[in-house]
């Protein structure tokens, strides 16, 4: 038997679960002339919607994820090596001729694709403005390019002027639609809210939120069904443990998934035994992850895997000893920032493995 739940990739049907409303209106946006940024939380299913969304059109696609990208000069040079994979070399060339820059081509001899690098040293202006508009010329009417930035808000990162840079070629491309991934609200709604950003109104929000209870309830219940006894009980118990994140409801559905076919997790607290043993598998990288954190920062996430106070309240500050609301706030960001703080309808920790690890361990 094979298990049913998939988590930590990109994922399609039969382990997508429905997001009808968002997939048509990320389909209904980039069929249009508009470009799109989406936002959430690490680990939300943004790479696994936008895919689902994008193959339904049938176009070219381009992914870059800029987490991985080193400088401007890597960033256009990835850039150009996809394109080599969809275009014809023999358009490529003819385009390629008037590059200000020429870049370095090689065959890779073990995956045979195109490896492309640009000198050391090189101006990445021109490299990123001919790799761009060479992407615009390329894209026609009836397959109109679309370029996906994951985790944009590293843009900053790789320059400090690079945002100016792109404004200033994209804003004259009309056969491209450009989507904006971004997990660090905060920063990429200063690119794209701000004013004084080059970026500001550039493209249309989204933001993307956990999955409807009910939708992920059914999901669950049919994997489970011919597994476990009460399928309908232990959806729900997955759910009130993970309150609907995608990932980490996939993450704890398998492991009881594998629990309850080994035998191991047919009593009444199948669910909890999964935790605990998902909490155990990751104890090392906790406790690491731990001893990182400033006396402050181990006071908010003490309190919001304890109580169910909100961190800005003066009850919860006074509970934990916090002085100053500015000193919580800051911690917040910080956590957010680092992605073990999520705030959707309230903060809470993302991970909630972590979350009862913070607990037991405070309790021992």
């Amino acid at each position: 038997m094979k298990n049913p739940f998939k988590f930590g990739t990109v994922v399609d049907d039969p382990f997508f679960i429905n997001r009808k409303n968002e997939i048509e209106k990320v389909a209904s946006i980039v069929s249009g002339e508009n470009h799109l940024v989406l936002i959430s939380p690490r680990r939300m299913g943004k790479s696994s919607l936008i895919n689902k969304a994008v193959s339904s059109l049938g176009r070219p696609v381009i992914a870059l994820d800029m987490q991985l990208m080193t400088s401007p000069a890597d960033l256009a040079a990835q850039m150009l090596r996809r394109i080599y994979r969809i275009f014809p070399q023999a358009r490529l060339k003819q385009h390629m001729k008037r590059f200000r820059i020429i870049p370095q081509l090689s065959l890779n001899p073990v995956t045979g694709s195109i490896d492309v690098s640009f000198l050391p040293g090189a101006s990445s202006l021109p490299i990123l403005e001919d790799v761009l508009n060479l992407a615009e010329k390329l894209s026609t009417e009836k397959k109109k390019l679309i370029i996906v930035f994951d985790e944009f808000q590293e843009v900053r990162r790789l320059d400090e002027n690079l945002l100016n840079q792109l404004r200033a070629i994209m804003q004259h491309h009309k056969m491209i639609n450009y989507l904006f991934l971004g997990s660090q609200e905060s920063l990429i709604r200063e690119i794209f809210q701000r004013k004084k950003s080059p970026f500001y109104h550039f493209a249309m929000v989204m933001h993307l939120k956990k999955i409807d209870t009910g939708e992920f309830s059914e999901y669950l219940k049919t994997g489970f069904t011919g597994i476990h006894a009460e399928p309908g009980i232990i959806a729900g118990e997955i759910l009130g443990v993970t309150r609907g994140h995608p990932y980490y409801t996939q993450q704890l559905a398998f492991t009881a998934w594998e629990m309850a076919v080994s035998g191991r997790g047919q009593s009444k607290n199948a669910v909890d035994d999964a935790v605990n043993e998902l909490v155990m598998m990751h104890e090392m990288d906790y406790e690491r992850i731990w001893l990182s954190f400033n006396s402050t920062d181990r006071k908010v996430l003490l309190g919001l895997s304890i109580s169910e106070q909100q961190p800005l309240t003066t009850d919860f500050m006074r509970m934990w000893n916090l002085n100053a609301s500015s000193t919580v706030f800051s911690s917040l960001k910080r956590l957010m920032t680092g992605g073990y703080v999520i705030r959707t309808d309230k903060y809470e920790l993302d991970d909630p493995f972590f979350s009862r690890w913070i607990k037991e361990r405070r309790e021992k």
